[in-house]
Parts: C-alpha cells; structure tokens; sequence
C-alpha cells in the first residue's frame, strides 16, 4: 500500500489544527523553522506542505511577513433539513452558487428508484458548484421528477435555489429521507472545478429529499472538498 507522502500528512495536520480554531482566520502560522522541528523534517518539505494549502485557499502568504489563515474548514451540517444559505450563513460565510448544467434527460435506474418513478422516466437536472466567500466547496447534483415540476429549470436558472423553486410548485417544506457519506478521491474534472489536485480527498453524500407526506422530490449527489467542508451529521438542520 503506499505511504502518504510526508509533506501531505503534514497538510493535513494543520489543515486540521485551523479546523479545531488552534490558528484563528487571519492569525500567522508557526515560521518554517519551527514547523520543521514540530514534524522533524526539513524546510523544503514544510514549504510544499504550505504551498498545497495555499493552493487550496487555506493559506496565504505575505512577502517577508510569513503565512496566515485564510480560512478554515466550514462546519456543514447534514441533518433532516439540509439548506445551503443557511448552513453558510449560520457560520459567517457568504454563500453563492454557480450553475454548470441544466438538462432534462432519462432517469438512470438508481434514479428512478430514488424518485419512485418508472425505469427510464424523464428527470430534470441541476449541475452546479456551490461556494463559500467565493472559494469552491462542493459540486452538486440535483435530479427532480420532470412530470410533478415541469418548469423547474427555468425557476432554477432564476433562482439558483431549490428551496425556492420547489415553493414554485407548491412544496412549502422538504426533508431528507435518506443521506449517506462516501469518502472518494477527486477525478480530474472535480479537481478542476474544486481548485484542488486530482486524487485529493473528497466526501460524497447522496441523499433523498420528501415533501411532508414522504414522497421523494429530490435525489441529490454533492462531492465536498475534504479539507474545506467538516460534515456534521445529526440534529434538525
């Protein structure tokens, strides 16, 4: 099995120490020197740790003043209400989305099911990046029944919000049936959209969304940036 290189595993330790609030946002980091006798190993390798970070928006650095926190990993909460705006905007980020695609297409098997519809059965689907204080976090999937919303897209090329346009079409209120969490790899195409380096970890969720009488409205696909997201599983959010 191969090893995780050193500089990553050292990455990944202050990743984690920012998300645990050891280095505040804004706050500087440990110099060089005193981060390779933390880890026992040179400068050279410190800076390529640094520079992954810096790559991936956690850091940045400041000629001659030394590297400070950017940002730190955003609490995300998957819950029986799961809301984007909301979730960013509880923990002090500006929340955004861009639209990737928008299509309408037959529904895959696992889809189908998901929905409750019959196999082949049109869906319409929505593409997109979500992002926090203008940094990707996350692409996402959403895939709706076309028969029950047939004008979705265009509510959602409006609104870029499924909670919105989903109020469209008469449901008030949605909550998650379902949910699971898959740590993956990024594919090249991830990484290029998440700003991050292919084979870098990422965490999918699927998960089933039901109007209040538990018929399903959406299946969803979401593939978080591991060291930008901290998923927290439980509660009402």
């Amino acid at each position: 099995m191969a090893r995780t290189p050193v500089w990553k595993s050292i990455a990944i330790a202050l990743t984690d120490d920012i998300a645990q609030g050891r280095y505040e946002t804004g706050g500087k980091l440990p110099a060089e020197a005193q981060l390779a006798t933390r880890f026992g190993v040179n400068r050279h390798t410190v800076r390529r740790a640094l520079a992954e970070m810096s790559e991936q928006g956690l850091v940045h650095s400041r000629r001659g003043a030394g590297v400070f926190v950017a940002a730190k990993p955003t609490d995300y909460p998957i819950g029986r209400r799961v809301r984007f705006h909301q979730n960013l905007t509880r923990e002090g980020r500006s929340p955004a989305k861009q639209i990737l695609t928008l299509e309408t297409r037959a529904a895959s098997a696992r889809e189908a099911k998901a929905l409750q519809l019959d196999p082949g059965a049109e869906v319409h689907v929505y593409d997109g990046l979500s992002l926090a204080d203008g940094q990707p976090i996350a692409l996402f999937q959403s895939i709706f029944p076309a028969d029950r919303f047939p004008g979705i897209l265009d509510a959602l090329q409006e609104q870029r919000s499924v909670t919105a346009a989903l109020q469209k079409f008469g449901v008030g209120d949605y909550t998650r049936i379902e949910t699971r969490i898959t740590a993956k790899l990024a594919t090249a195409t991830q990484a290029l959209h998440l700003r991050i380096a292919e084979g870098s970890p990422i965490l999918r969720t699927t998960g089933v969304n039901g109007d209040p009488q538990g018929r399903p409205v959406e299946f969803g696909r979401t593939w978080f940036a591991g060291d930008r997201v901290t998923l927290t599983v439980g509660g009402e959010s």
